[in-house]
């Protein structure tokens, strides 16, 4: 449900955009662990409260697109999980470590809206806390943002396909 102040698409543009900006704003200005559930939910919050009364609940089982509430937490833990023993035994690049929890945070997709956003903000910090620089997710191109958002569609299906390099060249292109 939006907030009761957005009643039009248009109104719910600039704060979103407004919201979105300021979280990432102060994501790379604080102390941050991306990987910590507080913080996780503090960042969607952040990027959504404004416009979405329910920024920091999780989807119910008749609107989400993944997994259910209560299996979500436990494939949440899990994600968690895979990324610390993968940047613990260097399993892949940073890039890659950053680039398969963004496309796991969707694949569970735990909120009714943003996940892609979200998530996207979330493997950003995760690349920075590793060392690497932010990626530019498809805007390096200046190619139409009709473009670059097919090519993300079709790099996220291949992913879901095992095959990751569509994704890894999309992030930093």
């Amino acid at each position: 449900m939006l907030a009761a102040h957005v009643t039009l698409k248009h109104e719910l543009e600039e704060p979103d955009l407004n919201n979105i900006l300021e979280a990432d704003r102060q994501a790379f200005q604080c102390k941050r662990d991306i990987l910590d559930q507080d913080f996780r939910c503090r960042l969607r919050k952040c990027m959504f409260s404004d416009v979405l009364e329910w920024a920091d609940e999780y989807s119910s089982p008749a609107h989400t697109l993944g997994v259910e509430p209560r299996p979500l937490l436990g494939a949440l833990r899990q994600i968690i999980d895979d990324v610390r023993s993968q940047i613990e035994h260097q399993t892949y690049s940073p890039d890659e470590i950053a680039v398969r929890f963004h496309h796991q945070l969707i694949a569970v997709y735990p909120f009714l809206n943003g996940d892609k956003c979200w998530s996207r903000l979330a493997a950003d910090i995760l690349i920075v806390t590793l060392g690497g620089a932010r990626f530019t997710w498809g805007r390096a191109d200046l190619q139409s943002a009709n473009d670059a958002r097919l090519r993300y569609i079709d790099a996220l299906h291949a992913a879901d396909n095992h095959d990751f390099a569509p994704l890894m060249a999309f992030v930093r292109s």
